[in-house]
């Protein structure tokens, strides 16, 4: 059986030109746990030359249903808009959207072939699919006589493969990790893996700080809330720093961004809550909803305003703790980059200097936007026009300048104030 879906191969790599291998091998993982996968398997040898000679993912989740065949193969339209990945912004399972993923093995092989079992009227069937490089507008599918396995679950084969071993794993594997390691962490839990040549992919080294097992609990109503936190040494890609509020079963219920994401600083963080409060909590509205407030338990409720105020106070304290440890950093960078010396025919002298970093420093823990996408001659710039401030009467100048850069919190504001003497 030979398909084409509505848009041409050529058209189809224009659409996924963004990609590289490290995604798009990355995709194929967010499938497999797309369907209900808990294990996902990368399996990989090379030859000599240290070019890979085979290539395989295998996942443990309920396969692709040829009788739905159409509905995971036929996806494109020709609205290139309509081709873009979706994410669901609010649950971190489905991934990927309208098929996307499975074509962009042509950034490192040349075909694909998926083996996958299926459970259909209570009796197990596969079949195969396969797609070249040469017409990825093109698919081939067959059922088998026979169940490749005696379990459902999806194995996609990729020939001609354009990956060294080096880049597996000096680039591939980092990726991964960064990629999935917040997932990973979410479902700890139910035990999901992802296993390279059979070892479990470890994260471990990607964690800054860790702490679990934080109790929280509502006097009046007595809910129970156990937090997790972890503090990652880089970016969580397009995930970002988020909450999870998980059920008593360990089942993500929803997630959305933390009150600290975006600051403008290398505070990449994730926050995992469990509790059975959130087994029927609605989240679909806010607290301003009035038809939320007919819910016991909605974002409405005074144990959620009760946690929020309580994961707000824990990140922040991290956070200050994160901000002086990085700030000094920060200035030897500024160090390293030269910008400090203000005048080289007359460089400051070890007081002003020390006054000067003392005042960077504070306020970049107070306010790290501030230093954020600045080329070396506005770093030079704005330090030289703190300094002048810091020597002159016009300390309270500094204030207003900040404030006019960057909207300042009311405690950010007090603490600047402290600072100056103001």
């Amino acid at each position: 059986m030979a398909n084409n879906v509505n848009i041409t191969s050529s058209g189809i790599q224009k659409v996924l030109r963004n990609y590289n291998e490290k995604q798009a091998l990355a995709e194929y993982i967010w499938n497999g746990f797309d369907a209900n996968a808990d294990t996902v398997e990368i399996n990989y040898t090379a030859n000599e030359l240290g070019f890979m000679d085979r290539l395989e993912i295998y996942d443990n989740g309920y396969g692709i249903n040829f009788k739905n065949l159409k509905v995971k193969f036929d996806p494109f339209y020709e609205s290139e808009k309509a081709l873009q990945l979706a994410v669901n912004r609010n649950r971190s399972v489905m991934h990927g959207k309208n098929g996307v993923g499975r074509l962009t093995f042509f950034k490192f092989a040349n075909d694909a072939e998926w083996q996958t079992t299926f459970l259909q009227n209570n009796a197990l069937k596969s079949g195969r699919i396969r797609i070249g490089v040469s017409a990825l507008n093109n698919y081939e599918a067959g059922l088998l006589d026979m169940p490749l396995s005696d379990k459902p679950g999806t194995r996609v084969l990729f020939s001609n493969i354009k990956i060294l071993e080096e880049n597996m794993e000096l680039e591939i594997i980092p990726f991964l990790k960064a990629e999935f390691c917040w997932f990973l962490e979410l479902n700890k839990k139910r035990n999901y893996k992802i296993l390279i040549n059979g070892i479990p992919l470890d994260y471990s080294g990607n964690i800054q700080s860790y702490e679990e097992d934080i109790i929280l609990k509502d006097e009046v109503s007595k809910t129970v809330f156990k937090l997790k936190f972890v503090q990652w040494k880089e970016s969580l890609h397009k995930e970002l720093s988020k909450v999870y509020y998980i059920n008593e079963r360990g089942e993500e219920k929803f997630k959305e961004y933390t009150t600290l994401n975006k600051k403008a600083d290398e505070y990449f963080h994730s926050v995992y809550i469990e509790s059975e409060f959130f087994t029927d909590f609605d989240f679909s509205g806010t607290e301003f909803d009035i038809q939320v407030k007919l819910y016991n338990r909605s974002k409405s409720s005074s144990e959620y305003k009760f946690l929020s105020k309580r994961v707000n106070e824990l990140l922040r304290a991290k956070r200050k703790l994160f901000l002086k440890e990085y700030s000094s950093k920060l200035l030897q960078r500024f160090e390293n980059e030269g910008v400090l010396s203000l005048n080289d025919k007359e460089p400051l002298d070890p007081e002003r200097k020390s006054i000067l970093l003392s005042t960077l420093k504070t306020v970049y823990e107070i306010q790290p936007k501030i230093f954020s996408n600045l080329s070396i001659d506005q770093k030079r710039t704005f330090i030289a026009l703190i300094n002048a401030l810091l020597i002159s009467d016009q300390r309270g100048s500094l204030l207003h300048l900040l404030e006019n850069i960057v909207d300042l919190e009311e405690e950010e504001r007090a603490e600047l104030k402290l600072l100056l003497s103001i």
